[in-house]
């Protein structure tokens, strides 16, 4: 097989006519000769660090619409399904995965649970880590969340950092914030990336303290801005990464958004494509083709160099999608949950209270991190209740795994005038989460998703609508196209319903991720990011 085009030399920075003739899924020649061919073949896309699960898609159905992209090849940690499932769950990926041409690579998720003031559906722990960094399967140590266990040399965090020493595989960060002597200790145990810095001091430090940084463009956490102005000068050193991406998101672009919108800034397109294609096959040591002789046949063509309007992408010398098609089908797969909890009362919702000021998240549209802010209690009958007025809203967590009491808290900024709405969709661990305008509303959203054994809903006095997600909860047995079309109408109703968030369900995901600052709540409890402490929800 013989393709021509204009092809792009990232290494030494030229651009000529030529063709790639491909044998037995190699690259076997890249000869420069003249041709009409207007079109540019690179490298395929990578994406550096992502959660498929987040998609809502497994594996085989994420790659049907990633391929129309460009992307050839992800990073991919685990770490959601295997809170629910455990290593059973991580297999599920991997099997799953290999069943479609994208190259998958999947890490050993560090975190599970992902702390010990949440309940997981499962515990990964040192000697499961030793023995999956053995498996050639698992490409590196997924992020290390803990990083107050690694500040404090916690001796499990630490066990589990050296395995993936001693079989020479990368360690992922994960440390929002964290600066100065801190973050020189956390680089220090051999933690060698990180995708949460929002600011751009942040990630200058940490660039200049030998990390690479991993530009994070998700359907919630938002840094391209922040952060693409270091590009110019350190695109050595960074990768793109979406980290989390809904469905109907993904049915719009990927990795190749990310090109479009650097090279609209002015920055030169070598540096831009050796952040999306080169540098994540070369910090991962990647089984992914860089379109040199020898190489693996995984390449794209585009249109031009400043759209990245995909026409064709190849994977082992094949053409896996052309023009908006994807050649990949759908495959059967088994359905694997953990859903064990009887529905639950409305009086199970209620907080009897007599405080008049109550500790209050902020949520902040766009960002994972979160602010901390005391409101006015509104007390009804001795229960505090939601205040629409202000946009105070009752938030629940709800163990999936057992019959437990339902947190509570409060959390401004959802904008909910009516009804409520939930999701088995919690990071880390994954348990039922929950806002509303009422205790009524919010039971009625959570016995819909314990009814379905996981999904995203809501509901109102008029209508009752949900995305079922039966793998793990977590996942649709569904392809893209029809998911992201039921995500996109929930969407929908969540905004009618007053939310003036950009994505609702993706923000109301993380507000249960308690490795992210400031305050979040937990199955157990309102948590305090900061001190990595419980905290209490009145102010006395």
């Amino acid at each position: 097989m013989i393709v021509q085009g204009n092809i792009v030399d990232i290494q030494n920075k030229r651009i000529f006519k030529g063709e790639v003739e491909v044998k037995n899924g190699k690259i076997f020649d890249i000869r420069e000769v003249d041709h009409n061919q207007e079109n540019f073949i690179l490298p395929g896309f990578i994406d550096a660090h992502i959660h498929i699960e987040s998609s809502m898609l497994v594996p085989s159905e994420f790659a049907k619409i990633a391929l129309i992209h460009g992307t050839v090849a992800t990073v991919s940690d685990p770490h959601e399904i295997a809170n629910v499932l455990g290593i059973k769950g991580v297999d599920f990926m991997i099997e799953n995965g290999k069943k479609v041409p994208l190259k998958f690579n999947f890490g050993a998720p560090s975190c599970v649970p992902a702390t010990s003031f949440e309940s997981a559906g499962a515990i990964i722990d040192a000697e499961d880590i030793k023995l999956m960094m053995e498996n050639p399967d698992i490409k590196y140590l997924a992020e290390m969340m803990n990083y107050p266990g690694v500040l404090f040399d916690d001796a499990e965090v630490l066990a589990k950092i050296q395995h993936a020493k001693n079989n020479n595989k990368p360690i992922d960060g994960h440390a929002p914030g964290l600066r100065g002597e801190d973050a020189t200790k956390y680089i220090s145990a051999g933690i060698s990336t990180d995708h949460e810095c929002f600011t751009y001091d942040e990630a200058l430090e940490k660039l200049q303290k030998g990390m690479k940084v991993i530009i994070r463009e998700g359907s919630a956490a938002k840094n391209f801005e922040a952060l693409i102005n270091l590009l110019p000068e350190h695109f050595e050193d960074m990768m793109f990464c979406s980290d989390d991406k809904h469905p109907d998101d993904l049915l719009l672009g990927h990795i190749n958004q990310l090109c479009e919108r650097a090279i609209a800034k002015g920055i030169d397109v070598f540096k831009v494509l050796q952040v999306a294609c080169v540098n994540p096959v070369k910090h991962y040591n990647l089984d992914v083709g860089l379109l040199n002789k020898g190489d693996d046949a995984d390449f794209i063509l585009v249109d031009n160099l400043k759209e990245f309007n995909v026409l064709e992408t190849y994977i082992n010398g094949e053409m896996v999608a052309k023009n908006g098609e994807s050649f990949v089908k759908s495959i059967p797969f088994e359905v694997l949950n953990n859903f064990n909890t009887d529905t639950k009362k409305v009086e199970d919702f209620r907080f009897e209270s007599s405080s008049e000021k109550i500790r209050v998240i902020e949520a902040l549209d766009g960002e994972l991190v979160t602010n901390q802010m005391e409101a006015d209690a509104l007390i009804v009958d001795g229960n505090l209740v939601s205040n629409i007025s202000t946009d105070v809203l009752k938030m629940t967590v709800v163990n999936r795994y057992k019959n437990e009491v339902p947190a509570i808290a409060f959390i401004k900024n959802f904008g909910l005038k009516e009804g409520a709405i939930a999701s088995s969709v919690g990071h880390d661990s994954h348990n039922i989460i929950a806002v509303g305008v009422s205790d009524e509303a919010i039971c009625k959203a959570v016995n819909f998703i314990i009814e379905n054994s996981g999904g995203i809903c809501a509901v109102n006095s008029s209508e009752e609508k949900i995305v079922s997600l039966p793998v793990a909860g977590i996942m649709s047995d569904l392809s893209a196209e029809e998911i992201g079309k039921a995500y996109a109408e929930l969407d929908t109703m969540a905004k009618q319903m007053g939310s003036e968030l950009r994505a609702p369900y993706m923000s109301l995901s993380f507000m249960a991720l308690l490795v992210i600052p400031s305050l979040k709540l937990s199955d157990k409890g309102l948590f305090d990011g900061n001190t990595f402490k419980f905290t209490s929800l009145e102010i006395n």
